[in-house]
């Protein structure tokens, strides 16, 4: 009865957290370091189904259900999208050619991504009152 509860705790965790790691990636959205550096990479949570072992695992699976939660698995660096390339000759961290390194921190797809993580907390806050209210209503019964 209780899991319930369980599984939206690890969705309101999981989805706080991400967005903590979009609002880091906000703030060094600006960033700038030495040509000799690596610019600030955007980073982004990995989530996985939080799992079971042993006979409740396959008593969940052999009734249908998959997990009990999500659980971040990682914090991983977007090492695919490259960041902007500015011309600034005049800055102290321009490389040789006069370029400054820009993060590849995209403040559109952070924007988007935040609301996304802004509905998913409010998905699971929901779903965790509407559990709350069933059990009520379920021990108003017994009485």
């Amino acid at each position: 009865m209780f899991g319930v509860f369980n599984i939206s705790a690890s969705g309101l965790s999981a989805q706080r957290l991400r967005m903590d790691i979009i609002s880091d990636n906000i703030a060094n959205s600006a960033t700038i370091r030495p040509a000799t550096e690596t610019p600030f990479q955007r980073r982004y949570p990995v989530f996985a189904v939080k799992q079971e072992s042993g006979f409740a695992r396959a008593l969940r699976r052999s009734t249908g259900q998959l997990g009990q939660g999500v659980r971040v698995v990682a914090i991983a660096k977007d090492d695919f999208t490259p960041g902007e390339l500015v011309y600034k000759p005049e800055h102290p961290f321009a490389d040789a050619q006069g370029y400054v390194h820009m993060p590849n921190v995209n403040m559109m797809r952070e924007m988007v991504n935040v609301m996304s993580a802004s509905r998913a907390y409010e998905a699971n806050v929901t779903a965790l009152n509407a559990s709350k209210s069933m059990i009520a209503k379920a021990l108003e019964i017994g009485r």
